[in-house]
């Protein structure tokens, strides 16, 4: 699911437009963006923590050699699933259920020529058909293929005993 499609389900499912629902998303990881580069971790309860992780320099091994090599000190983004989360997702508590989103492209499409515009109710082809796609490249004739012809066939001695007699 893109970012189009999140914004039409959360706007189908919260009765909201999705001009809204777009301008909540944009504040949203705007402000954990902003909380989070701080250095302040941002918990959701039952979804996900952000959080900015520093590692200290430490001293570390090469695997191949096992020469000793200075690790240096970095940050790092982690998001971790918490335990709600993570039970819907892994079929432990029963996901929540959704109305249906209209298509993302409905919402938004305009009509460009001066042609009646479609509904999405008449539409009987899905959002994105697939397209037929031809070459345009220069024929190549077809590759023979060279079929090899026993001669005479040639008759193999019997395998040869491991056991002693």
């Amino acid at each position: 699911m893109n970012r189009r499609e999140l914004i039409a389900a959360i706007a189908a499912h919260t009765d909201a437009e999705a001009k809204t629902v777009d301008a909540v998303l944009r504040g949203f990881t705007d402000v954990v963006c902003a909380t989070v580069a701080k250095g302040d971790p941002v918990v959701l309860t039952g979804f996900a923590k952000f959080a900015k992780i520093q590692t200290k320099a430490r001293m570390g091994r090469n695997p191949a050699t096992g020469e000793a090599i200075k690790i240096k000190a970095s940050k790092k983004a982690r998001i971790t699933p918490l335990k709600g989360f993570k039970d819907i997702v892994l079929g432990a508590a029963p996901a929540p259920k959704l109305t249906k989103a209209a298509p993302a492209k409905a919402v938004t499409a305009k009509p460009v020529s001066k042609a009646p515009a479609r509904t999405t109710a008449a539409r009987t082809t899905p959002a994105k058909a697939p397209v037929a796609r031809t070459r345009t490249t220069a024929a190549k004739a077809p590759a023979t293929r060279a079929t090899a012809t026993k001669a005479a066939t040639t008759r193999r001695a019997p395998a040869k005993s491991t056991t002693k007699r």
